[in-house]
């Protein structure tokens, strides 16, 4: 997908997997609290200049016979809510906690992808977090484990919460919103300081992709949340949306990663595009950007005519198609891909991990490198309903 990911993306999902860490010799306790008065120590802020949020989002889209044209996106200049981001498992420092050092090809170009185009919507907060890193995560799997504390992982979060809402709320209406390890952090956040508490009433919603997010089978609410419901319309507020997308044609194996039930509880999985239920077209933002690495499966030209892309991003309408199943234990969001007689346009699109060691595709990630990617265009427009819903 991106040049820049051919070092991180093996793992960025394993998040996960970071959940399971054991302490080690780095004592949180002990560690300097993070000061989150500094703008420096944010990703994402309205008053940093450096700003990995406010980059070009122009995308470019292709009809079916191939003819282009070109979207511009418009920042809100006064928006009315608030985004709260997590970013997920995405640092190569060496170290097994990272620093607060943004990284252009890690937690710069991940925010980009996953959260900017919400400027459309909000004042993004997002902020750098000492998070398991790659290399952390590698040296745990290959049994060659290095220093780490993922407790300080949680420990910067909740500081950043907690320096946000003293400081920047002011008793604005909020969107709490994390991918892997980043949603993992905000659904411990989102239990232990919003569900059932008086700030609860300003949750416009909460979007956690990939991870589990379990519920009671059968329910709505209960499990991760105790009176969080899931979304069930665009236009709900005080919900959660959950995301973790797998191809139609390779559904989860029994080792799969994400949407995983069972022992009486079931993922939650909620289609921005359409929370009731039902397969609809998805409206997906796909980055442009680089040449694929031995991590994706293999780039495909975005049409058969050789069009000519300049744009970070493109859009496909009516060729992406998403659908919320259930198979066997795993809830997931079931993505097809539509090739009618006469559309130029590629036939696939690239997402999956690509094994490093035999160079095959690793069924058990699904498509979670781009579970954002595949919604962002609903996932906008969903807000653009909550908040309307959250004014009146």
């Amino acid at each position: 997908m991106l040049r820049q990911l051919k070092q991180w993306t093996p793992i960025l999902a394993a998040g996960l997997t970071a959940t399971f860490l054991s302490q080690s010799t780095m004592s949180a306790q002990s560690a300097e609290a993070t000061d989150y008065s500094k703008v420096d120590n944010w990703l994402c802020h309205p008053e940093n200049n450096a700003d990995a949020c406010d980059r070009d989002l122009t995308t470019t889209v292709i009809a079916a016979d191939g003819s282009t044209s070109i979207e511009k996106f418009t920042e809100n200049a006064s928006p009315e809510i608030d985004c709260f981001y997590v970013y997920p498992t995405t640092s190569m420092d060496e170290t097994g906690n990272s620093d607060l050092i943004p990284g252009e090809k890690a937690e710069i170009i991940t925010a980009y992808l996953q959260v900017s185009r919400l400027r459309a919507q909000c004042r993004i907060f997002a902020p750098m977090y000492r998070q398991i890193t790659v290399p952390g995560l590698r040296g745990m799997m290959s049994g060659k484990p290095i220093p780490m504390d993922r407790s300080l992982t949680y420990k910067d979060v909740l500081g950043a919460w907690q320096h946000y809402l003293e400081n920047e709320n002011n008793g604005r209406g909020f969107i709490i919103i994390g991918h892997s390890q980043g949603a993992g952090l905000l659904n411990r956040l989102i239990a232990a300081e919003i569900d059932g508490k008086p700030i609860q009433k300003q949750l416009v919603s909460a979007v956690l992709a990939g991870q589990s997010i379990t519920v009671p089978e059968g329910k709505k609410v209960g499990g991760a949340f105790k009176h969080i419901p899931v979304c069930e319309s665009q236009d709900q507020i005080g919900c959660v949306v959950a995301i973790q997308s797998y191809r139609n044609r390779i559904p989860p194996p029994a080792n799969g990663m994400f949407g995983r039930g069972g022992n009486g509880r079931e993922a939650l999985c909620v289609n921005p595009a359409a929370p009731a239920g039902g397969k609809t077209e998805l409206h997906a933002y796909l980055s442009t950007f680089g040449e694929i690495t031995e991590s994706f499966a293999p780039y495909k030209p975005w049409t058969s005519t050789g069009t000519e892309i300049t744009t970070p991003f493109v859009s496909l309408p009516g060729k992406l198609f998403g659908e919320c199943v259930k198979r066997g234990d795993f809830s997931y969001l079931e993505l097809t891909i539509e090739n009618e007689d006469g559309d130029v346009r590629t036939s696939d699109i690239t997402g999956d991990l690509i094994s490093g060691i035999d160079n095959k595709l690793n069924p058990a990630w699904g498509l979670h490198l781009i579970d954002m990617s595949l919604v962002m265009g609903d996932l906008m427009e969903m807000v653009d309903q909550q908040i309307e819903s959250y004014k009146k």
